[in-house]
């Protein structure tokens, strides 16, 4: 069953935001009531208050009209790299930045047949070294077998909340998880399935379609 997230003025946000979220917003508002009394709240007013915008602006969570296809990108990002895998699947690496939304979805319908936390360092995701970062392996029981999934944190996303456990069973596009500020998702085709991405290329969680017909 779909969890709701919290929102502000209409403006659906991430659900795990609040820890981040709610101190910044807090701290901003109470600068801008002592700004009326001094400059020097009137001058931490300002970076208060741009830190709770942007806050606000990363932790969005846009409804998304999903597209239809066997796998679909769970991660807004870039295509950071596509690497044939020895055991005949291929590895497709979306790179996120700090811009883009952070909410994974489901590539493909399917049983959560699994969720590990796989402890690790933090290095940037962009960086080979990201390999042994701190992560999160999903594995999806589909109509095209097993999928794995990767969530990895970054250098400043040192959290990753998935938001279903093991057993669930989730629709594709449905929100599985947040990695909290850049990051990046690896998704993994069986073999056979061509991906129909490439590197540089621009994707959107739940819209961008992955695989190849």
């Amino acid at each position: 069953m779909p969890h709701s997230s919290p929102s502000t003025g209409g403006v659906r946000l991430a659900r795990g935001s609040s820890p981040w979220l709610l101190p910044t917003v807090a701290t901003a508002a109470v600068s801008l009531v002592c700004a009326r009394r001094s400059k020097k709240a009137a001058a931490l007013a300002v970076p208060t208050t741009a830190l709770a915008a942007g806050m606000l602006w990363f932790f969005r969570d846009p409804e998304r009209e999903i597209t239809q296809g066997r796998v679909i990108s769970p991660a807004d990002g870039v295509v950071q790299s596509i690497m044939p895998w020895a055991d005949g699947r291929t590895r497709v690496a979306i790179f996120m930045s700090p811009l883009n939304v952070h909410v994974n979805r489901a590539p493909l319908a399917g049983t959560v047949t699994s969720v590990e936390h796989v402890p690790g360092g933090f290095v940037p995701a962009f960086n080979k070294e990201s390999e042994h970062n701190e992560r999160v392996v999903w594995h999806f029981d589909t109509e095209l077998g097993d999928i794995e999934m990767i969530q990895i944190a970054g250098t400043v996303a040192r959290r990753i909340i998935p938001y279903v456990p093991q057993g669930t069973k989730v629709e594709q596009g449905e929100r599985i998880g947040l990695i909290r500020f850049g990051s990046r998702v690896d998704i993994y085709l069986p073999e056979g399935i061509e991906p129909a991405v490439e590197v540089g290329q621009t994707t959107t969680a739940g819209v961008t379609r992955i695989d190849r017909d």
